[in-house]
């Protein structure tokens, strides 16, 4: 909070400054580098250079520790939101040709998945991208560098190219939008040697078979659960709960749908070990977290989703003051976006405290270009963001979760009205509902102030932002975002994803 705070008056003294000495002497190479070519910086670069700014972008990406590197996009256009939301709705499509046979349509009684074919129409896409943002930046007279930038000083970058070539940059100011990785279980012998991760899955050129997948994130669970819908033996392994954060409630439901969908769970269980077979399967080995119990069985692929890490550790911020907090290794910022450091500023996953969603990042990138150019003071709200996680059954929600607003408001202060609900298309095809549900949650008295929304049903993600709308207009928010790359109408203010 005391970060916060000193933020604010940073942000005002800079912000005559820049007003009044923006390219006053010509001193420096550039108004503006960014380090990282994800969303949150490609926006941030590319609307200073429309406000004028002189700006350069550096981009580099470090293989992935089984060698998978991908283009200029960041996380989202390359090893994130797109990619997944594709291939979910690849999962989605063979769910629709089961129900294609109750609507009338003659079907062969096989159907089946080439895991080849989707993997190199998604990937030609995301290449298509990768191109495509490479050209904007040529257009808006924004430079773009291949090169892995780390900081001198507040006015200083050097970039490394893969040669090992070295590139002196300086600018009035800088932003940090390095974003962050998967992580490995450092700690399980074989668990990196053997398996792989979300940079991973996205790239491979063969289906990954059967698979376990490690971990209870919305990351975790929307990869098992296009995998199971394109008709792959699944399981996940969960430790303790599923989406920690998210509504305990509806994360049940998501999960009981999977279950349902043909994933299976086994819960309450941590890996030990993975050894791979002379067969050149992978032997898991795991233990029962309440009984002590230890299991084994043999997968073709693990997919640890075990939670991510900044990429914060080869940008020079120690020697150079930059404040982290200690825990996450993320950078403090302040609500101007301004690191401990005058004239350096981060954006996007890699910020402590901020939503690791595309939109959020991309709006937030655009505002502190347009105070950087001295052209406005409003400042991002990160308040009632919408967000939704891409399981089979979808799920979409904005503001608090029960829990949360019973922490705060108490049990006694809050008013849940909710309903399951039959979608239209469920009906004919005989599906299972008994998941489709939606929540409000609300101040008990008064008008009754809605704290949050909560929704599970088909296209969740595009139904909660219609409910995100009215509530962002209720309180006068600035916008609204999406953590698995909700393309946002245009009365958001904010443009696309990850």
């Amino acid at each position: 909070m005391a970060a916060l705070c000193r933020g604010r008056p940073r942000w005002k003294r800079l912000n005559c400054l820049q007003v009044f000495t923006r390219n006053f002497s010509g001193k420096y190479d550039y108004d503006l580098v960014v380090i990282g070519g994800g969303s949150g910086g490609l926006a941030c670069s590319k609307e200073a250079a429309q406000l004028g700014q002189k700006v350069a972008v550096l981009d580099y990406v470090e293989p992935s520790a089984k060698g998978t590197k991908w283009g200029l996009g960041g996380t989202c256009v390359n090893v994130g939101c797109i990619p997944k939301k594709l291939m979910h709705q690849a999962a989605l499509l063979g769910t629709a040709v089961k129900d294609a046979k109750k609507y009338g349509w003659q079907m062969p009684e096989t159907v089946h998945h080439d895991w080849a074919t989707m993997a190199e129409a998604v990937q030609n896409h995301v290449r298509s991208l990768n191109w495509g943002h490479r050209v904007q930046l040529q257009d808006k007279k924004v430079k773009y560098l291949n090169l892995k930038g780390s900081l001198l000083d507040e006015h200083t970058v050097r970039g490394l190219s893969k040669a090992g070539k070295e590139t002196i940059l300086t600018a009035e100011n800088i932003v940090i939008a390095t974003g962050g990785r998967p992580k490995y279980p450092t700690q399980i012998p074989g668990a990196a040697e053997h398996g792989i991760t979300s940079d991973d899955i996205f790239w491979l050129k063969k289906s990954p078979g059967k698979t376990l997948v490690v971990g209870a994130s919305y990351v975790a669970l929307e990869c098992a659960g296009f995998f199971t819908g394109i008709g792959l033996d699944t399981t996940v392994m969960v430790r303790s709960i599923a989406l920690r954060g998210f509504d305990q409630q509806m994360a049940g439901l998501v999960t009981d749908y999977m279950e349902a969908y043909g994933t299976r769970f086994v819960w309450r269980s941590v890996p030990k070990r993975v050894d791979k077979l002379s067969s050149g399967a992978l032997q898991v080995t795991w233990s029962d977290t309440e009984t002590g119990m230890e299991h084994r069985d043999t997968y073709n692929s693990v997919l640890w989703a075990v939670g991510r890490a900044p990429e914060t550790k080869a940008l020079g911020l120690d020697q150079l003051g930059v404040q982290l907090n200690k825990q996450t290794g993320k950078i403090v910022v302040g609500p101007d976006e301004a690191t401990s450091v005058p004239h350096v500023y981060a954006l996007g996953d890699i910020s402590e405290g901020r939503p690791e969603l595309t939109p959020t990042a991309i709006k937030a990138g655009k505002l502190l270009a347009h105070r950087l150019a001295g052209q406005s003071t409003a400042l991002m709200n990160f308040d009632n963001v919408a967000t939704t996680v891409f399981t089979p059954l979808e799920y979409g929600c904005v503001g608090l979760s029960e829990e949360e607003a019973e922490r705060r408001h108490g049990k006694e202060g809050i008013e849940v009205f909710h309903a399951f609900y039959k979608p239209l298309e469920f009906t004919v095809a005989e599906r299972d509902a008994s998941q489709c549900y939606i929540k409000v949650i609300c101040e008990r008295g008064g008008d009754q102030k809605i704290l949050g929304l909560h929704f599970t049903g088909p296209n969740a993600g595009e139904v909660i932002q219609g409910f995100s709308m009215g509530l962002q207009s209720a309180v006068g928010q600035t916008g609204t975002g999406d953590a698995s790359c909700l393309q946002p109408s245009a009365s958001t203010t904010i443009s696309l994803w990850d």
